[in-house]
Formats: C-alpha cells, sequence, structure tokens
C-alpha cells in the first residue's frame, strides 16, 4: 500500500507555510515513512527510487523465501555463491558490526530462531503469538564469524554457519536509499519502523523530532529526541515476542548463550552518523545488560536512551545534546 500526501508546514526561518510530501509504502514487514521539506519537481522519481531499494534489499536479503539470494547462500554457507550487490552490502555491514561490537552483534543466531518458532512471518501485532519450538539446533558461538567477500564477483563465503540479516536489513535499506533523496527538496525523514535517517534541519528549521516510544505500550513517548544529518534506532521487545513451549521469548538473541537475551533491558534507543551503525550499537548495548549498559555506553561514546524491565529510563552522557523533551 502506497499513500501520498502533502502538510502545510510553516517555516519557523521565513513565516511562510509551504507544501512538504509524505508518503508511505509498505516494505520490509513495516511501514516505512518518508518526509520531504519544500519538494523539487523530480521528487515523485527520487520517491519511486528508495521504495525501489527497500524492496531489492527485501528480495535479495529476507530469509523468509528459500530461493532468495540470502537463503540459497545460507543452505551451503560454507561455499562460494554470487549474490545481488544488496545481498554481498548487508552482509559486509553485518560483518562490520560484528567486528565493532567483537561479537556482541552476531547474524548466526538464525538456527536460536528457528528453533524458538520463529520460521515464518509471524502476526506480532496480534496480542499472543504462540509457537512450538522446532527440532533446528542452537548455535552457541564461540569464535569470531569472518565471512568472506569477493566485491569482483559479488560473491560471498558467509562460513560454517547460516545467517539472519533481519537485525540489520531495514538500517541497511535506510542508509542505501538516502542518496536517493540527497536532491529531493531542503531536507528529508526516512523511518522504516524506528529506523530513521534524518538530513537537513527539518520542517521547522531546527531539526527532525523523534519521539521514543514506550515499550511497555503507553501512548506517550518517553522522550522527544532532536537530530540533523544522523541516523537514530531501537531494538527493543515490544513488537517482537511470542511464546514458545509457554515462555515468553523474542527476537534479540544473545550469541553467547542461543537464547533471547534476558539482562534486564527491554529497549536501546541510539544516535549515530548513520542508521547502520545506530543500529549496530542498539543490539550490543541491549546485550550488555542494565547493569553495564551505562558503562559501556560512556566507553564507547554513544548517545544511548534505554528502558530497563522496571520502566526506568537511563541516559548516556553523550545522549543529553539530543533530548529535546522528557516528562
Amino acid at each position: 500500500m502506497m499513500r501520498s500526501n502533502t502538510a502545510e508546514i510553516v517555516d519557523v526561518a521565513t513565516g511562510q507555510t509551504r507544501p512538504d510530501l509524505l508518503h508511505t509504502f509498505s516494505a520490509m514487514a513495516t511501514t516505512v515513512e518518508v518526509h520531504v521539506c519544500t519538494p523539487t519537481t523530480t521528487m515523485h522519481d527520487q520517491i519511486a527510487e528508495v521504495e525501489k531499494v527497500f524492496h531489492s534489499v527485501e528480495a535479495a536479503c529476507t530469509r523468509f523465501k528459500t530461493d532468495s539470494p540470502l537463503m540459497r547462500a545460507n543452505a551451503s554457507p560454507d561455499e562460494w555463491h554470487v549474490v545481488p550487490g544488496e545481498c554481498l552490502e548487508a552482509v559486509a555491514a553485518a560483518a562490520k558490526a560484528h567486528q565493532m561490537t567483537r561479537g556482541l552483534f552476531d547474524p548466526r543466531v538464525l538456527t536460536s530462531l528457528l528453533h524458538s518458532g520463529y520460521d515464518e512471518t509471524l502476526a506480532f501485532r496480534d496480542d499472543d503469538v504462540v509457537r512450538r519450538s522446532s527440532p533446528a539446533s542452537v548455535a552457541y558461538l564461540r569464535s569470531p564469524w569472518l565471512p568472506e567477500i569477493d566485491v569482483e564477483r559479488s560473491a560471498i563465503r558467509l562460513g560454517k554457519l547460516p545467517v539472519d540479516l533481519g537485525g540489520i536489513g531495514k538500517s541497511y535499506a535506510v542508509m542505501r536509499a538516502t542518496p536517493a533523496l540527497a536532491l529531493s527538496g531542503t531536507g528529508f525523514l526516512i523511518n522504516a519502523g524506528g529506523d530513521c535517517y534524518a538530513q537537513g534541519s527539518g520542517p521547522t528549521g531546527d531539526g527532525w523530532l523523534i519521539g521514543v516510544e514506550d515499550p511497555t505500550g503507553g501512548e506517550s513517548p518517553l522522550a522527544v529526541l532532536r537530530i540533523s544529518d544522523a541516523g537514530c534506532a531501537t531494538s527493543s521487545t515490544r513488537l517482537r515476542r511470542w511464546k514458545v513451549d509457554g515462555r515468553d521469548t523474542h527476537h534479540l538473541i544473545d550469541p553467547r548463550t542461543g537464547q533471547a537475551g534476558d539482562r534486564g533491558l527491554t529497549a536501546v534507543t541510539v544516535v549515530a552518523e548513520d542508521t547502520v551503525t545506530a543500529e549496530t550499537w542498539t543490539k550490543a548495548l541491549f546485550l550488555s545488560g542494565a547493569s553495564e549498559i551505562a558503562t559501556f555506553a560512556d566507553l564507547h561514546d554513544l548517545a544511548a536512551l534505554w528502558v530497563d524491565v522496571e520502566g526506568q529510563v537511563g541516559l548516556s552522557d553523550a545522549m543529553l545534546p539530543y533530548v529535546d523533551w522528557r516528562p
């Protein structure tokens, strides 16, 4: 489903109103929102290119279609496979994230997700999603992930275990789509289910406002961030959670245990130079746990906001300049 409309925005700098473009479409099991300030006459072609990017990344990197390029590579991960550029670049981005976080970000959690019943697209917006565990074995990851990437041949060799690119796919699609909007207007925001990139000074001339969702489902945001020329991402247990064999579980797998991460946090938001970097660190911070996240964030100078299981909100020092509002 696609929808475009205009909104009359008052520009703080000039006091004049202008028609901004608001466009939405569905891809990668989420709603993608695009907001363009003062759109140009060629903007519709650029919006079409954004949609093309998202659908191409989804087709190349989905694990829910057995004939996708990723799943063909997963079928024999220790062999070379020629794949589309989107798949190769997403694997390269995941490998960089793995190295950057010293293994806390690890896409080799596919067998764990399958074991916990997440073997197909699930209707997470339903109140109760119940699954049975599958016989798939759980991977306990002791060694670094070292995929081989041949850019000239557009070929990859994943290693001994199959991978899931869901932890980086949307943020990679956002990053790959941003160049298409470079000349679309005076600024833009792409939001793919919470993975965002904001460029320019925003609708009111002083940055883009990003609400941090309450992971308990409350209607009011926990905070509002103001960002410009930056990426923002959130990892949360609010939506992608279900019951398997009578116990609660979620999609944020700890590669050290092969089980859903359970160290006292429910959501982590990070602002970084791009969406992939932000997404990478949300996963690593979530898995670091409630008792260590503040130290971890400060050690890496990360702009982070987190929520623990008691509903308490924490902020790193580097996040403070981005906070526009807190209750």
